[in-house]
């Protein structure tokens, strides 16, 4: 079996799941998230813990217990705590600005770039170089940070760009003579 899939998730306080034949709900101080089952993972709720078993002795049962309790999982720590993540702007004029539900970016292109976020994503600028990206999806935050960091990666050479805040950006020496 799955060692990840064997751990059972305890939920914490305040925080409740609700199991259906076809999908599970968490719900927590932070909103709520649901989640579709696979048939080949049985999920049991006893008392505040969330316990995941694969239906048969497959391969593709036992991974996806695994899988399915890592999302579970997310899921209750997203409900709780939320997500975040952090972008900086490295370059000269490279600047960004927070308006409501848009993101507004200056990257050295001859027009601004302004990225729409989408339900239940937010973001800051604490500063006009660093970017906070906020949710209770692990998987739309990322995705968002990606898009966004897709507008200008860092480039190898002078290391300008949008990068993640822990990003090691590896400089290239350029070419000699």
């Amino acid at each position: 079996m799955s060692r990840v899939g064997k751990m059972p998730i305890a939920l914490p306080q305040g925080t409740e799941a609700a199991v259906s034949a076809e999908q599970i709900t968490v719900k927590g101080p932070l909103g709520s998230l649901s989640q579709s089952l696979n048939g080949l993972v049985k999920v049991q709720n006893d008392n505040g813990t969330l316990k995941f078993e694969p239906a048969d002795e497959s391969r593709e049962a036992n991974a996806m217990s695994g899988t399915l309790r890592a999302l579970v999982n997310n899921m209750v720590s997203g409900v709780t705590k939320g997500f975040e993540r952090k972008l900086t702007l490295v370059g000269v004029g490279y600047k960004a600005q927070a308006q409501g539900d848009k993101l507004n970016l200056s990257l050295g292109f001859s027009h601004p770039v302004v990225h729409q976020m989408p339900a239940g994503v937010k973001c800051e600028t604490p500063t006009q170089t660093e970017i906070l990206i906020k949710g209770i999806d692990r998987q739309r935050v990322g995705q968002v940070a990606a898009e966004v960091r897709a507008y200008r990666s860092p480039e190898p050479y002078k290391g300008k760009g949008v990068r993640y805040s822990d990003e090691v950006v590896i400089i290239k020496e350029t070419k000699k003579k």
